[in-house]
């Protein structure tokens, strides 16, 4: 609890160092990863400072994600404000924080989205609180998580579409390259800022899919040099593809490297190389494709629109009055949105049905939000419903083909044998560049694509069982007791596995190397 002026008191826990939970695999390096050296008395009195009216702090609570450590400030007049501070993982220095505000300002300029106001930001970690970081307003109202499961249905449906309506206003603006926003006087070097609007540039992806910044997934630039825009739909509509597979690429450590070795179903590096190779031969081809081209209008959406990143009036939960984390929120090709369904509108699949969140599921009143998101999509955004136009076959391979080396080889290969099979079924024009494989190679994929599912299987089993987040995360005051849950787990597989075996599928560490403390 900090003291008068806002200075933490001698007992409070080190506010730089990540505190809310721990990690069944990596968990140290995903731990200092979150680390951040940084003046807290300094961001505290900036903050106070920033109050009008205000003196010292009363309280402050701190929350952290993945990617930032947000402090949330109560004043002694009882205003509040929110202070965000981005780790190393959450992007390139400089330009994340710097993308984040400019699109913020630039959606308050031309929209009414409820965007809490930005007091204070600096993208220079050399100023006096050691670290980038916005201080914003708290947004009014109540996070819709907490609210959501109280609403009646009626209000859910008409949250869903005071939502869409926002998202309407974000899909509206029209741009002619994909790329993250920035003010234009970002520091990057000028030929790779896009002129947009007075004050405004768009300029390289800064999301982290692009960066050398992932806690566990280097990136290795000796066979694709970083591709990360901006790309002028313009100039070269299949640029934006090509970076896609130069992603992929970027992922695979050199063939003779000395690195964490993956498990034998995970695919060798040369067959990633192959398949990576055939790929982008096939997105070539693939946006050549009208269907393609109408799906690939550039657009600005938020990055993660959930319930908790959605906050609604305390007296009527139907009107929203917060849109909050920006982070991230760049300008991509619609297609890459074409499966993204925010959480409060998900498809739940019944025992007899198993229609995809796009296809119209009928009678359950769990699903009606769905349908709502449906037509909210099919009423107001055009761009998105125009991605519903591809085959999910089509959509599959650009959310695949630049993660090969994450998921595995036979999940890319799966995908580019499907289009294989299809490729005339689907109207597309020419051959698939991708041969249709022969019967040897069809069971020899199929062993491999088999062990990956049972792979996939048990980290399901796993997660489910100990209650963890897919990267193993546990919250703090639940880690003793999981990492005993953990061990006896791995224990009662051990009985049935050889240990070699066992360790070669298993999700998480070995329980023998965790520590408790």
């Amino acid at each position: 609890m900090p003291l008068g002026g806002g200075i933490p008191s001698k007992e409070s826990p080190d506010p730089r160092i990540y505190s809310s939970g721990r990690w069944l695999r990596w968990d140290q390096l995903e731990r200092e990863s979150r680390y951040i050296e940084f003046s807290f008395a300094a961001l505290c009195k900036r903050a106070v400072e920033l109050c009008p009216g205000a003196i010292s702090i009363a309280s402050y609570e701190k929350k952290e994600g993945g990617y930032n450590k947000v402090f949330i400030f109560t004043m002694n007049n009882t205003s509040r404000v929110v202070a965000r501070l981005p780790t190393r993982i959450s992007g390139p220095p400089r330009l994340t924080t710097n993308s984040e505000v400019a699109t913020i300002k630039y959606l308050q300029s031309k929209t009414r989205i409820p965007i809490p106001k930005i007091l204070e930001w600096s993208d220079d970690s050399t100023n006096a609180i050691g670290s980038e970081y916005i201080i914003m307003e708290h947004a009014k109202g109540v996070q819709l998580h907490q609210i959501w499961p109280a609403m009646s249905l009626e209000q859910q449906i008409t949250c869903t579409g005071a939502v869409m309506k926002n998202v309407k206003q974000m899909a509206a603006i029209d741009f002619h390259a994909y790329g993250s926003l920035y003010f234009d006087n970002v520091d990057i070097d000028s030929a790779l800022k896009h002129s947009f609007t007075p004050g405004y540039v768009i300029g390289p992806h800064c999301g982290t899919t692009y960066w050398d910044c992932e806690t566990r997934e280097p990136k290795y630039y000796g066979s694709a040099k970083p591709n990360r825009g901006p790309f002028i739909t313009g100039f070269d509509p299949a640029a934006y593809c090509s970076a896609l597979i130069d992603i992929g690429v970027s992922r695979l450590p050199p063939v003779d490297a000395s690195v964490n070795e993956k498990s034998s179903y995970h695919g060798a590096v040369a067959e990633h190389i192959r398949l990576l190779t055939f790929g982008r031969d096939v997105a070539s081809k693939l946006i050549e494709d009208p269907r393609v081209q109408r799906a690939a209008a550039p657009i600005l959406l938020h990055q993660d629109l959930h319930k908790r990143n959605i906050f609604v009036s305390d007296e009527d939960p139907t009107i929203i009055t917060g849109i909050i984390d920006w982070q991230s929120s760049s300008i991509n090709p619609a297609f890459m949105h074409a499966n993204e369904v925010p959480d409060f509108a998900a498809y739940i699949p019944t025992p007899d049905d198993h229609s995809p969140s796009k296809d119209l599921p009928a009678g359950d009143n769990a699903n009606l939000c769905n349908q709502a998101f449906i037509a909210g999509v099919t009423l107001l955004v055009p761009k998105l419903y125009a991605t519903w136009e591809l085959d999910d076959d089509v959509a599959r391979f650009f959310e695949y083909c630049h993660r090969t080396y994450r998921d595995g080889a036979g999940i890319f290969r799966q995908v580019l044998m499907d289009l294989a099979h299809r490729w005339k079924e689907l109207a597309l024009a020419g051959s698939c560049p991708y041969p249709l494989p022969t019967p040897e190679e069809w069971l020899a994929h199929r062993e491999e694509y088999k062990a990956l599912e049972q792979a996939q299987e048990l980290k399901e089993f796993v997660t489910s069982r100990l209650n963890t987040a897919s990267d193993g995360w546990v919250p703090t005051n639940a880690w003793k007791e999981t990492i005993e849950d953990h061990k006896k787990l791995y224990d009662a597989f051990l009985q049935n596995m050889g240990e070699e075996d066992l360790r070669a599928v298993w999700p998480f560490d070995e329980p023998c190397s965790i520590l408790e403390v």
